[in-house]
């Protein structure tokens, strides 16, 4: 709802629009407030805070409060971060910041600690495991490959439609690959699974729940994100990625128990020669 407002606040009445900022400036208020009282709030009539909330899509007053309400109670600083355009620096900090915060804690708690462990089990297990993104999701991949290699697994990051589509007709069964999505919807990525399934691989997705990346997947990550910053760029989905790419690492590390531990050291220790001494 706040993103909404935030979206049609530049084609609004003036009136309107002075509505629509102190909505966005004191969102909790609202819900306790008549109609009345947030016209003169505003400062502006009645019927200007009706055709406010129509220009939203709602039907009235008390529909709007009812949207803003059910919005602000599945995240309660919601409503704080939307950002506009009249947000100064510090404010669209805050507003990042705490996006991601609340994004990542919402994300923590949904995760299902059984489909964490299936996911583990199988890139352990993997002769190969491959991470495939496009876009921002590519970056994630890229990342994700980083860290899991340190992690003495082969492993390679794709996200060229041509070359992951030749990778998954490549696999062994058994082979893993991690398939990253924001959308869950990308024709593409949705391909490359299909091919890799039917050759006996393994796809472990990180999607929106309900999405066709999760349905198709042999272990679905569910990961559901509200972006409500989306205007200007999607921040928070993929950092809540990268947040579960480390999951899995912190899990896989685990599985392999001190030998890894010993690896990882002389990596540390060869990779201080690289670096200038103070």
């Amino acid at each position: 709802m706040t993103q909404k407002i935030s979206d049609a606040i530049l084609t609004m009445r003036k009136s309107e629009r002075k509505v629509a900022e102190f909505v966005l400036g004191h969102p909790a208020d609202i819900i306790h407030m008549r109609i009345v009282d947030l016209a003169k709030r505003a400062e502006v009539s009645e019927p200007t805070v009706v055709r406010f909330c129509r220009a939203i899509g709602c039907e009235g007053f008390q529909d709007f409060k009812l949207n803003l309400a059910q919005q602000l109670a599945a995240s309660p600083s919601f409503g704080q971060i939307a950002v506009t355009d009249e947000d100064t620096v510090a404010d669209y900090s805050h507003k990042v910041f705490d996006s991601t915060v609340d994004t990542l804690l919402k994300v923590r708690d949904s995760l299902n600690p059984e489909i964490l462990d299936r996911a583990v089990t199988a890139l352990c297990n993997a002769n190969r495991v491959e991470f495939f993104g496009f876009g921002a999701s590519g970056a994630v991949a890229a990342d994700a490959q980083h860290k899991f290699f340190r992690l003495q697994l082969a492993t390679a990051a794709y996200s060229d439609h041509h070359i992951q589509h030749m990778s998954a007709m490549s696999m062994q069964p058994g082979d893993v690959v991690v398939a990253i999505s924001q959308s869950g919807r990308t024709e593409a990525l949705i391909n490359a699974i299909e091919v890799v399934r039917s050759v006996g691989g393994v796809v472990i997705a990180i999607a929106p729940s309900g999405s066709p990346v999760i349905q198709k997947a042999s272990i679905p990550i569910e990961v559901d994100v509200e972006e409500d910053i989306e205007i200007y760029t999607p921040l928070s989905s993929r950092i809540a990625h990268l947040v579960v790419i480390d999951v899995l690492a912190i899990g896989v590390a685990k599985h392999k128990g001190p030998k890894l531990h010993d690896h990882l050291f002389r990596l540390k220790q060869g990779l201080r020669k690289l670096r200038v001494q103070n």
